[in-house]
């Protein structure tokens, strides 16, 4: 099995929004921000290439909304989807699989692009199946008034209505060796990835633990649907995760790719920071 982190490019976020009530006194020194308190953060995916089966977690914002939506978001970065994929030798057509930890538009607007006309939309990884919870779908189809805005139905009835959508209804092994899990604090039935190979067992968590500060339980982001939540399902899950030796890998922290954690007087924190590229 190999494991590859994919760029997307970048965008902008309130500071306030990342950590929520934690005072900007606290955050501020563990993740930086610029004048205005927004923080640039990163939208990586990641792909797992196991024998013949090729899989690729979220695919970013795509480019399908219009100017001031992205103006809004300050999309920044000279990374995308589809060069970072190409630098690494995979071609869209190659992806067996999109798995998508929920359907906020940062998270699954690259699947579908407009097509060649402009009068309609093109799945951009044709040949793939294409993953999301059950949980979720239904919520995109019957989203509350605090997520409407994040869902846009281009980004995801295509693949829907060209028979490419399959529905998870519970946790477990998808493939081999590739777990769901799912937590609901931060939106209904948002999935998280454990991936285990030879060596090491990574974790996509995507929004559930979007940045190495937003490791310990109460740094929580202010997307978060339901916080209590977020803070039982953060603390049981850490704890998994220091007494199995984790890896979690950051989708959204634009310094830190990965890092491994301890468990403290003060509970689970982050022990040391790295690239996945670095661990053997």
């Amino acid at each position: 099995m190999e494991i590859y982190n994919i760029e997307t490019g970048n965008f902008k976020c309130d500071g306030g929004a990342m950590f929520s009530v934690v005072p900007k006194l606290l955050w501020s020194r563990k993740y930086p921000s610029d004048k205005d308190n927004l923080c640039n953060c990163a939208m990586r995916s990641l792909l797992v290439v196991d024998g013949d089966r090729k899989i690729l977690i979220d695919n970013g914002t795509g480019d399908k909304q219009g100017e001031d939506f992205f103006k809004h978001h300050h999309l920044n970065g000279e990374a995308s989807l589809i060069s970072s994929l190409l630098k690494l030798g995979f071609l869209p057509s190659d992806i067996t699989d999109v798995v998508f930890t929920h359907l906020h538009f940062d998270h699954c607007g690259g699947a579908v692009k407009h097509n060649e006309k402009g009068d309609g939309f093109d799945l951009v990884f044709q040949n793939a199946t294409h993953w999301v919870s059950k949980l979720q779908w239904d919520n995109f189809n019957n989203p509350n008034i605090r997520e409407a805005d994040a869902y846009f139905n281009e980004n995801i009835v295509p693949i829907q209505e060209a028979g490419k959508l399959k529905l998870v209804e519970k946790e477990g092994e998808l493939f081999p060796n590739f777990e769901l899990r799912f937590v609901n604090g931060h939106t209904p039935g948002l999935m998280v990835s454990i991936i285990k190979n030879e060596n090491y067992s990574l974790v996509f968590a995507g929004d559930f633990i979007p940045t190495a500060a937003n490791v310990p339980v109460k740094w929580l982001a202010s997307y978060d649907l339901n916080p209590t939540s977020s803070l039982q399902e953060k603390e049981s899950f850490l704890s998994e995760a220091v007494a199995n030796n984790y890896i979690l890998f950051f989708q959204h922290d634009i310094v830190n790719e990965c890092c491994s954690l301890v468990q403290t007087s003060r509970g689970v924190k982050v022990d040391k920071c790295f690239s996945l590229s670095d661990i053997k």
